[in-house]
């Protein structure tokens, strides 16, 4: 015989609701590091160097010589 037992669970609720001025800047902040830390990499890399300037001139020595 299969016995039912039901429970009743209390949701958790916070007075906020989360989104509270400090856990939005928190959350900014984190962001704003994240990205730095991005762009930080690329440019270390030297991606952003290479597409901002442009291509170096490249010498090519000929010697002509006429008999």
């Amino acid at each position: 015989m299969a016995r039912i037992v039901e429970r009743e669970v209390v949701p958790v609720e916070t007075t906020d609701g989360g989104s509270s001025t400090a856990s939005n800047f928190i959350w900014a902040l984190a962001l704003i590091i994240i990205v730095a830390l991005i762009i930080f990499g690329v440019w270390k890399s030297g991606l952003i160097r290479q597409l901002n300037s442009p291509a170096p001139a490249q010498k090519i020595n000929v010697d002509v010589q006429s008999h």
